[in-house]
This record gives C-alpha cells, sequence and structure tokens, in this order.
C-alpha cells in the first residue's frame, strides 16, 4: 500500500511542478504582453508578437500535456504487481484518450446494427415490398430523333422528284422513241447517246459540260441524227438556244479561221448568258467537224476544257464527222463473222471501237480528249431497204416490196463476208434514187 501511496503522490507532485511550469510561461507571457499593451506605439507588429505568443503557449500546453500523462502510465505500470488490480489517481473525465477499442461493447454492436440497417435500406431493399418494376423513363430526344429522319426522307424524297421533273422537262422518251424509229441500223451509238443525255440531264448543276463525238462513214446517218436532235431540242428549249454549225457554210474560207473562232466564241457566249437566265442547257451541234479548221478547233477546246463560269458549264456539244471512218470500216469488215457481230449486239461492237477511235482522234487535236466517242457502224442492206422505205413513204409512193429490193440491190455494196453485206454509201443515196421514181 505504501508503494501505491509513493506512486500516487509522486505523480500529484510531477503534475504540480508541470502547472507551476505552466504558469510561470503564462504569466511570462502575460506580462510581455502587457508591457507590449502599455506602450504608447502601438503597431501592427505588436499584434503579431502577441499573436504567436499565444500560438507558442498553446503548443507548450500540448506537448506539456501529454508528457504529463505518458509520465502517469509509466508511473502507474511500474507500481502494480502481477495479478493486482490496477488503481489511478482521480483525475477529470474527458473524451481525449478514448479509443473504440475501450468499449467493445458498445464498439462491436450499435455501429454494425447501424450499418446493416443502413444498407438494408439503401444499397439492398427489400424485394417483398416492390410489387412492380420501377418504370423506365422514356428519352424525349426520341422523338427529335424520329422528326429528323423524317425531315431527311422528305427532303430526299423532294431531290429525287426535281431530278424527275427536269429530265421530262427535255422528254427524252419522246426523243429516244423517234431516234429508234427514224435512225437505222445504229442501235448502239442511239443507246449510249441517250445515256449521256440521260445522266446530264437529270440535274441542272455540273461541274463540266457535256461533248459528244459521233464518227462514222459517210451515210450511216450522221447528219440525219443531228438533225432529229436539233429539232427535239428547238421544241423543248427552244429556237434561240439551239446552233447548227456547218463549217463550210459558216467559214468556207481558211483564212478567215480566226474571225469565224470569235465569232463563234461571241455567239456561244451569247447564247450560254440567256440559257443561264432561263435555267435551261443549250445544244451546240458541229455538222463536218472534219474540216473545221484548228483556230475554230482551239476555241471550242478553251470553252470545253477551261474552268469557266457557271453558265458555260452548263451545255451540250455534239459533233459529227467521219474521221476515223477506215479503222471503223476496217474493224467491221474483219470482224464481222465474230459473236457480237453475228448476235447484233451493237453495244459491243462500241465498246470495242471507242478506244481505237479515241487513240486516233486525240492525235488530231487535244479537243477529242475531252469528248465522249461513239462510234457509228456500216449499214447493212437491210437498212437500206428499211431507208427507201421511209423515203418512199414520206414522198407519197406505194411501198412496193419488189421495188424496194430493185432499188437496194442499184447501190454497191462491198463483198458479202460472214453472211453481211454492207453498203459502201449507205443510206445517201437513197433520196437522189427515190426522186428519179
Amino acid at each position: 500500500m505504501s508503494d501505491q501511496d509513493s506512486s500516487s503522490s509522486s505523480s500529484s507532485q510531477t503534475e504540480e511542478e508541470l502547472d507551476g511550469e505552466m504558469d510561470e510561461e503564462t504569466n511570462g507571457e502575460v506580462e510581455k504582453e502587457e508591457s507590449h499593451r502599455d506602450s504608447p506605439a502601438q503597431s501592427l507588429s505588436t499584434f503579431s508578437s502577441s499573436l504567436r505568443a499565444v500560438i507558442r503557449i498553446k503548443q507548450k500546453y500540448q506537448v506539456m500535456k501529454q508528457r504529463r500523462q505518458e509520465m502517469a502510465l509509466a508511473l502507474s505500470g511500474a507500481g502494480t504487481f502481477p495479478g493486482a488490480p490496477t488503481r489511478t489517481s482521480p483525475k477529470i473525465f474527458t473524451f481525449d484518450g478514448v479509443t473504440p477499442s475501450a468499449f467493445p461493447m458498445l464498439s462491436s454492436s450499435n455501429p454494425q446494427k447501424k450499418k446493416r440497417r443502413r444498407r438494408k435500406r439503401v444499397l439492398f431493399p427489400n424485394r417483398g415490398t416492390c410489387r412492380s418494376p420501377p418504370k423506365q423513363e422514356r428519352s424525349r430526344a426520341k422523338y427529335c430523333l424520329y422528326l429528323l429522319f423524317a425531315i431527311v426522307f422528305v427532303q430526299v424524297y423532294n431531290a429525287i422528284e426535281n431530278l424527275d421533273d427536269h429530265v421530262l422537262r427535255y422528254d427524252l422518251e419522246g426523243l429516244e422513241k423517234t431516234l429508234r424509229r427514224e435512225v437505222f441500223g445504229q442501235q448502239g451509238a442511239v443507246e449510249g447517246l441517250l445515256v449521256h443525255l440521260k445522266d446530264y440531264l437529270s440535274t441542272y448543276v455540273h461541274n463540266k459540260p457535256l461533248v459528244v463525238s459521233l464518227h462514222g462513214p459517210s451515210g450511216v446517218g450522221k447528219s440525219h441524227l443531228g438533225r432529229l436532235l436539233a429539232g427535239h431540242f428547238r421544241s423543248v428549249v427552244g429556237e434561240t438556244l439551239v446552233l447548227q454549225y456547218y463549217v463550210l457554210h459558216h467559214c468556207p474560207q481558211e483564212a478567215d479561221a480566226l474571225q469565224c473562232a470569235g465569232d463563234l466564241s461571241a455567239i456561244i457566249s451569247e447564247m450560254v448568258e440567256r440559257a443561264e437566265e432561263e435555267e435551261k442547257i443549250p445544244l451546240f451541234i458541229f455538222d463536218e467537224a472534219e474540216h473545221m479548221q484548228d483556230e475554230i478547233l482551239d476555241a471550242l477546246w478553251t470553252l470545253v476544257a477551261s474552268k469557266q463560269s457557271n453558265e458555260y458549264l452548263n451545255a451540250i456539244y455534239l459533233f459529227l464527222s467521219n474521221m476515223g471512218h477506215a479503222h471503223i470500216t476496217k474493224h467491221m469488215l474483219h470482224n464481222s463473222s465474230s459473236t457480237s457481230m453475228a448476235s447484233g449486239r451493237h453495244s459491243a461492237l462500241v465498246k470495242e471501237l471507242t478506244p481505237v477511235l479515241r487513240s486516233s482522234l486525240e492525235k488530231l487535236h487535244q479537243l477529242w480528249s475531252e469528248a465522249n466517242i461513239l462510234p457509228l457502224g456500216l449499214l447493212e442492206k437491210g437498212h437500206v431497204m428499211e431507208c427507201f422505205l421511209d423515203e418512199m413513204t414520206r414522198e407519197g409512193f406505194y411501198p412496193d416490196h419488189s421495188n424496194i429490193e430493185r432499188l437496194a440491190g442499184e447501190i454497191e455494196y462491198y463483198p458479202a463476208v460472214g453472211g453481211h453485206e454492207y453498203s459502201q454509201t449507205g443510206c445517201k443515196q437513197v433520196v437522189a434514187k427515190v426522186n428519179l421514181l
């Protein structure tokens, strides 16, 4: 018992000594503050020094308090016997030294129950109480998306309708019927020409003009095809937007080629400006292009190949010439027994002749490199008889088959090859022979 009393008395003495030291330090700091406070020249430096003094007092107090607790624990541990109950001196109760492990019942039972209850309520709700699944909210953005789809569909549909209206304006179906009825033996060239026209006339905005060059021997229907196109477009876009240019008629002298080129450029400029105002596409037909001078070809190439304004891009240029007729005649006579010729596949014939003509025409002038080349083949005896029948019907003669066959036999033909008999002059002499009747 005496050891316990001595330990308690020593701990009380250390506490009194620590309290005395604290009182002395605090008194000293207070006296310093009062001395600074009593000085007549009080400033910001005095206020900051007092604040630092208070902070030092607080720090010293905390250090002394911690030291006192450590000393009390050391004294209590040294004075106890193994198995004897510990006895400590009475002190003021605070929550500074309390830890959750000091109260096992409170720290183990209550917080876990609270956490379980919170988890049940928040994270894991009772499924038995939910009689119906939660309703999923519908996003209003879906309706905006549906509206956008509807607008795009209407715009695309209107664009397609506008394209159809633009094609119907030029009546390409009527043009196709006319060409198939009036042009004989040139189904491949007619199909290729109609494809180019449909693709180009399906819209009004283009990045370059349409240039088509028809080549073939004499009498195969080049000029006749040009007259049919000119007549159809005059009925559609008007007389002022169609030009038929015959070189031997408009510019017969080679010395006037430069002047003719300037006049032709002025005429084309005036027509394309008028067509731009009326929102139509003009047609320029150049017959007998093999007689065109280099000055005229250069002027046309400048209008076709260079990046002109929009009105120059919306135009159709059609060239008719017999350039390359030797290649066409040679190809058809040497390949008349082939599968494409025997089956009458004129589109295959066009595909075979186009590269041959392009390679030879590009050497003559650079204008043909910008053109879509379509060859016209030789006419057979059956095609010549159709020409006689059509011309006699126009002139009012009775279409006697024996008479037509007799007239067709008077025309010169190439030697029969592969069962085909091709005319050397085509239908060129048909009109003259019918006029003699």
